[in-house]
């Protein structure tokens, strides 16, 4: 799929942005819409009150009646990046609190399926918990709550996914899109929605004299920050003030080397430095390598990992991560090549009519969990809306999901099971992705009810790849300084994305390292210097030999090397003049 650069418009800069701000700086905030100052402090203090979420002082009352009575609680946790990391902040903040019975169970995808179903309740149950405690999940779960209820164990839900049109009879629900919640951001991760109930929870503890009356140190919960940034990222929850404050903090205890050991060894198997660490790392080096673990087998190995205190031991679970993560890409290298294979076959030129609008994907090899990374990539290069689907036994496949702009997912799943109301054996998700379960004999049938519904919301304009750019810089702003100003500028993020450039260069010259990145050496009108610049998996065989400018959209970063540190771009995409 061919993609365009396409320029932002140009935004005035807003009269309470601070005067000192750097001119490049400015003009990517305005085009962020930011409306003042006070959108760029991420101090603590601007959060916003958890009061503000439904059900939250309810669910203050059921824990602390959970804690006097010295109940058993039983964390049910999702298998991604942000269901281990919502465990383990549940985990250290009830502990911290004083809880003397917490335990944990996250379901393997592979035998229970997503959510708190009826199978996992029942497993659950043989722990005999007085209370459950979802976390990243359960807004669908209707069945298991049910059970739950029957069994004698209260439930406590704190999700963050799209309900839908019922919800499960659980005690207490938080989660700031269900219906009736009025706090103002409705992008918080899992994690930052059981952060805030437990912000809720010490709250009412302080106001009755239980840290006072037990002799327990009143915690301090923005220890917990490194995991709800973490957690955040990882989700690619949007980045709106109030998440940009909670990574921004959770980053900033990072790089003063005060976050959870396995964090540190996280950072130190992936070759990150804490002191320079940034919301990318988070997304693109510590998640995949947590989410290695519930794709491939156990995410009870990164929450482990969350959960030790002891260096040597979270560095023992990492490197296992490590090895996961090395293995998921190996998966995923060879179910891309089979997907393109397949996509070959079918006419993909923009003037062909019967081009599906919607693309699903089966192969009986594929990996079930490494279909939503297949999917994303699949999206990325074609742009336009994926399924990608894998066996799930007995006769069903499961999907995973990922949209475009334009087409919000999960409500294209609820209108295609509205319609078609026995081909979906179940689904859920956000805007961007989702996931869905249905029989093998459904898939042709499913093919063509996606794509006809997904024609219905995407116009052949909405399916050209854009890349949005913030313009041109000059010379003398490609330059460390600024390079330095653009990485500490963020939290860069889903809603919030890291400034893309653009400009023309002369080639000075260009060679592949790493076997498949392409480097090239530029020279930039105006600059006495050359830059480096680098293009990740990106070769250069349909170059023209005698090649002389590009066209780049890229990030200007710092190179760092041998102790020296320069500016460098991060090639976007390259259109050859």
């Amino acid at each position: 799929m061919k993609k365009v650069i396409v320029r932002r418009e140009t935004a005035a800069l807003p009269d309470h942005l601070p005067g000192s701000l750097h001119p490049v700086l400015a003009r990517v905030y305005a085009a962020r819409n930011l409306t003042s100052g006070r959108e760029l402090e991420n101090s603590l203090e601007q959060i916003l009150p958890f009061d503000g979420l439904l059900g939250i002082q309810r669910a203050s009352t059921l824990l602390h009646e959970m804690l006097v009575t010295d109940a058993r609680v039983l964390i049910v946790a999702d298998f991604d990046a942000d269901g281990a990391t919502s465990c383990a902040v549940a985990v250290r903040a009830l502990r911290a609190l004083g809880f003397r019975h917490v335990d944990y169970i996250v379901p393997n995808r592979f035998e229970f399926g997503y959510g708190l179903t009826p199978e996992i309740v029942e497993v659950a149950g043989q722990r005999k918990p007085q209370l459950i405690i979802t976390v990243d999940n359960g807004i669908s779960s209707i069945e298991g709550v049910t059970l739950a209820r029957q069994l004698g164990i209260k439930v406590l839900i704190t999700d963050h996914h799209l309900p839908g049109n019922t919800l499960p009879d659980a005690d207490i629900i938080v989660n700031p899109n269900q219906p009736g919640d009025s706090f103002p951001s409705k992008h918080l991760a899992g994690v930052g929605v059981i952060f805030y109930v437990m912000l809720a929870l010490r709250s009412l503890l302080r106001e009755v004299g239980w840290f006072a009356n037990n002799d327990i140190p009143e915690p301090n919960l923005a220890q917990l920050l490194d995991l709800v940034a973490l957690g955040t990222i990882a989700d690619i929850a949007c980045l709106d003030h109030n998440n940009r404050i909670l990574v921004e903090q959770g980053l900033a205890r990072i790089r003063r080397g005060v976050c959870c050991a396995g964090i540190k060894a996280l950072m130190e198997v992936s070759g990150r430095k804490s002191g320079r660490i940034i919301a990318a790392d988070l997304g693109f080096a510590l998640g995949p390598r947590l989410n290695a673990a519930g794709r491939l087998e156990d995410m009870a190995q990164g929450i482990e990992c969350l959960l030790t205190d002891d260096m040597e031991a979270a560095l023992d679970i990492a490197g296992r991560l490590d090895e996961l993560n090395h293995e998921r890409r190996s998966i995923e290298s060879q179910m891309q090549a089979q997907a393109l294979s397949t996509l070959a076959r079918i006419p993909l030129q923009e003037n062909d009519n019967t081009l599906p609008v919607g693309l699903c994907l089966f192969d009986e090899a594929w990996h079930q969990g490494v279909t939503g990374i297949l999917a994303s990539r699949l999206k990325e290069r074609f742009h336009r809306p994926v399924i990608a689907f894998a066996p799930a036994g007995n006769d069903e496949i499961k999907g995973s999901a990922r949209s475009i702009p334009g087409l919000h997912i999960r409500d294209t799943l609820e209108a295609i099971s509205t319609n078609h109301p026995d081909i979906l054996k179940k689904f859920g998700g956000h805007a961007m992705a989702a996931g869905l379960t249905l029989k093998l004999a459904d898939f042709n049938a499913f093919q063509l009810i996606f794509d006809t519904e997904v024609r219905k919301h995407l116009g052949r304009e909405d399916l050209q790849g854009i890349i949005l750019s913030d313009g041109e810089l000059l010379a003398d702003e490609i330059s460390l300084e600024v390079a330095e100003l653009l990485r500490s500028g963020g939290p860069w993020g889903q809603g919030f994305p890291e400034p893309v450039f653009d400009g023309v260069f002369a080639v000075a010259g260009r060679r592949i390292v790493g076997e498949k990145h392409l480097k090239l050496l530029l020279h930039v009108p105006g600059r006495a210097q050359m830059i480096d610049a680098i293009a990740f998996n990106m070769g250069d065989e349909a170059w023209p030999a005698d090649v002389e400018q590009v066209h780049l959209a890229y990030r200007l970063d710092v190179n760092e090397y041998r102790g020296q540190r320069s500016p460098q771009l991060i090639v976007e995409h390259v259109e050859i003049n």
